[in-house]
């Protein structure tokens, strides 16, 4: 199966299929989509549902979701978690049970993750757990969580010694991407998430990776047409890697483009020291330099995808982890990643533009990239 074309003019609201069978469901993407209750019409009916967001978004958009969803659900109720990557741990976690337990929810109840990453990763915990399983909606309000982290049912918490080490593959309902709510991101937060559009196009389609250098400015003002044309490409093609390889048993693993790096400057750094998409954003550029250094694409290639990532006001030079030994310290981490084998560290590289492979290193060839990428 072929990868899908792209669309030509985005339609408001549009819907992305996710093709998994029994588990199959769509991602809505539009504008003011997230206060309609029709936005929610077909999903499982129960007596309760959560609205699991954080003490940042809630204020702005729980009010309108509640209301929309008391259309379906004779009780809604909200929980704010504290917001950032580092409260994405069991204590949080524990808040979400706590709250599902004192509400007497029953296994049928709804839980809607109202926010960005952290919020959906572990809303969806959360709800493969309780009662070991019961149905959930993405709601993603930043524009990493829309294009990424809300789609294919990864859910988790992070470990002290790596990132989304403890977790679950449970797919979501639904997806509903408010383009909205990006009007009102920082622009630090807009531009990780610009990270995770970059890195479709230098894994699965260099059309897509040219018409975002051509469209830059416009998705750092967030210009309505050009973010509605990424998100849903982005959705697209994560959608047709999703329904490939569900559970990541190869495929998929394409999609940690610079997230091997990149996972180890969060963890190394401590989490929310640096955005998720920053770190990704410095991650893929290190990738790269790996990728030339072992004969896979040009220094041409590299330079074009730095100029990029620094364009999208993201950092190109990662941080010095120990200074004794960066690249020790480097190479410690990323043998917790996911995709190391027996202590065999397995990289995301670019085998071309648009083409990606999965392939280990040389040491000595990774400890030289990430010293001639980290800033002294």
């Amino acid at each position: 199966m072929s990868l899908p074309s792209a669309v030509t003019t985005p339609v408001s609201p549009a819907r992305v299929a996710i093709d998994l069978g029994t588990r199959s469901y769509a991602i809505t993407i539009g504008a003011g989509v997230l206060d309609q209750p029709g936005t929610y019409a077909d999903l499982p009916r129960a007596s309760q549902a959560l609205i699991v967001s954080n003490t940042t978004v809630a204020p702005l958009y729980a009010q309108r979701v509640r209301t929309a969803l008391a259309a379906h659900y004779p009780q809604v109720h909200v929980l704010a978690l504290p917001d950032g990557e580092a409260y994405k741990t069991w204590e949080t976690l524990q808040l979400i049970f706590d709250a599902l337990l004192s509400h007497g929810c029953d296994r049928k109840t709804v839980l809607f993750a109202l926010g960005g990453g952290v919020v959906g990763d572990m809303t969806g915990f959360a709800a493969a757990s309780f009662m070991r399983g019961v149905p959930f909606v993405q709601i993603p309000t930043t524009l990493l969580a829309q294009v990424d982290s809300s789609v294919g049912g990864k859910t988790g918490i992070n470990h002290p010694l790596g990132k989304n080490m403890v977790g679950a593959f449970y797919q979501p309902h639904r997806v509903v991407c408010d383009l909205d709510t990006l009007q009102t991101l920082p622009p630090r937060e807009l531009s990780a998430g610009l990270a995770e559009i970059i890195k479709y196009g230098p894994i699965a389609d260099r059309v897509f990776l040219d018409w975002i250098e051509a469209h830059l400015p416009d998705l750092r003002s967030c210009e309505p047409r050009a973010m509605a044309y990424a998100v849903q490409r982005s959705c697209e093609i994560k959608a047709w890697v999703v329904s490939q390889d569900e559970r990541e048993a190869g495929l998929r693993a394409i999609l940690n483009f610079g997230h091997t790096f990149g996972h180890a400057i969060e963890a190394g750094m401590g989490y929310g020291a640096w955005l998720h998409g920053e770190a990704v954003g410095c991650g893929m550029v290190m990738a790269a330099r790996l990728s030339a250094a072992l004969g896979l694409v040009d220094t041409g290639f590299v330079d074009r995808l730095v100029r990029l990532v620094a364009a999208a006001g993201l950092p190109v030079r990662g941080p010095v982890l120990d200074i004794s030994d960066n690249a020790g310290r480097y190479l410690e981490l990323m043998r917790l990643d996911k995709k190391a084998h027996a202590g065999a560290i397995t990289f995301v590289l670019i085998d071309g533009p648009g083409r990606a492979v999965m392939r280990e290193a040389p040491e000595d060839v990774v400890r030289g990239v990430i010293d001639a990428c980290c800033a002294a």
